[in-house]
């Protein structure tokens, strides 16, 4: 049996098709610049279906998704998975329930992460949007979206994403200089997370200036 065999290409084309419509409606807003940016869908409990690196992401086609499984490894493919390919898979691989991993690189996540870098941590405190994220009902809390240093070394980023893990429950982080990473269970929720911290980032930002 090939490679190509061990997952369901029906599937495949499905889930590009949904990678590509929302990479599209993610670029038209600004958040994937100069061809950053990188989208991926579970495909099974051993694949992931993910852009490939270099592409504009307005103009994705289903040539530029391609399967990796979760140590980044390309299947069946030549083209070259995006360098960040492990910080998408590790999440795969801790967690059987996250379906959608997205990572932008707008305006607004990328100055928060600058601005925020030395803290390590934006404070989202008393916001009605943060009902948005998956197992919060109420506006009466906090949560503290980490911002990691910017490494080339995707290893050791993954490590250090790996021992956040082990000590919150978080729905997304931002590197610093770079952009954001969110997940959710289904690309739905993963486009939730990743509005509803686009939105609560700029609410921050607004409110340091008029302060």
């Amino acid at each position: 049996m090939s490679e190509a065999q061990l997952y369901d290409l029906n599937r495949l084309r499905e889930l590009a098709g949904e990678i590509i419509t929302n990479a599209r409606e993610l670029s038209a807003a600004g958040w994937t610049p100069a061809t950053s940016s990188n989208f991926s869908r579970r495909l099974d409990d051993r694949h992931a279906a993910i852009t490939v690196s270099g592409r504009d992401k307005g103009r994705l086609t289903e040539a530029d998704i391609m399967v990796v499984d979760f140590d980044g490894k390309a299947i069946s493919n030549n083209h070259r998975p995006s360098a960040e390919t492990l910080l998408h898979t590790q999440l795969y691989r801790r967690f059987a329930e996250i379906g959608c991993v997205l990572h932008t690189h707008s305006r607004t996540q990328t100055v928060a992460s600058r601005l925020y870098a030395e803290a390590g941590h934006v404070r989202l405190e008393g916001y009605e949007l943060l009902k948005a994220f998956a197992g919060i009902t109420t506006h009466e809390m906090a949560i503290e979206l980490p911002v990691l240093p910017n490494t080339q070394d995707m290893p050791s980023l993954a490590a250090r994403v790996d021992a956040l893990l082990n000590d919150r429950c978080m729905w997304g982080y931002l590197i610093d200089g770079h952009g954001l990473y969110a997940w959710g269970r289904d690309m739905a929720e993963a486009r939730r997370h990743i509005e509803a911290f686009e939105f609560l980032l700029g609410c921050e930002l607004e409110w340091r200036r008029l302060k």
